[in-house]
This record gives C-alpha cells, structure tokens and sequence, in this order.
C-alpha cells in the first residue's frame, strides 16, 4: 500500500544492468496498486526489477521462462 500519493517508479532490467521495460513511471495516489508485466518481446532469462515509490527502494530477481 502507498501511504500517500508519491511518484512510482517500476522498471525491469536484464542481467547487464540496461533497462528493458517500464511498467509505471508517475505519480500514484494513496492506497493499493497493481502492475502487469507482459514479457512476450523478451527472451528467457534472469532479469530484475526496482520499485520506488515515496522514499522506498528495493530491487529483487525474476526469471521469464518461455
């Protein structure tokens, strides 16, 4: 849940480090919010993804598998 409204930034990155997508880059209102991710366009493999929104930071690790 965003407590307030803040910008939002969700972006995926490949294994090299260079952004691939990004799903949302604005500002959000408070409250609760989804982001569908459609990786049809990348090839399988290891990417991450960082969230920040409102002081908030964290990336994590995902694999697309085709």
């Amino acid at each position: 849940d965003l407590p307030k409204t803040s910008n939002v930034a969700l972006t995926v990155f490949n294994i090299a480090g260079q952004a691939v997508e990004t799903l949302v880059n604005e500002q959000r209102p408070a409250g609760t919010h989804t982001f569908t991710f459609d990786g049809s366009r990348l090839a399988s493999g290891a990417y991450f993804y960082t969230l920040n929104a409102g002081g908030y930071a964290e990336t994590k690790k995902m694999l697309l598998v085709k």
